[in-house]
């Protein structure tokens, strides 16, 4: 059977074997800036009653609480 062997024989293939080109790095990802104005999906922990406070009046809570945090926001704090 005339098969190549699986280590080198000679030392200069030894010495090549060695010295193999590295492998090229994949093209970092790009990132794209989010589109104005986009919201996002975020966990965030908040006290159980400050939840409840929020959610008494209904549908809508996420927007009152996002209204409150841009006020806070506008307000410098």
């Amino acid at each position: 059977m005339a098969s190549t062997p699986r280590r080198p024989v000679s030392p200069m293939d030894a010495a090549e074997a060695l010295f193999k080109p590295a492998p090229k790095k994949a093209a970092p990802a790009i990132e794209r800036p989010a589109a104005p104005h986009a919201r996002e999906t975020v966990s965030i922990r908040i006290d159980s009653d400050v939840l409840a406070w929020f959610q008494e009046d209904g549908p809508g809570w996420q927007e009152r609480i996002n209204d409150t945090l841009r006020a806070a926001m506008a307000s410098g704090k």
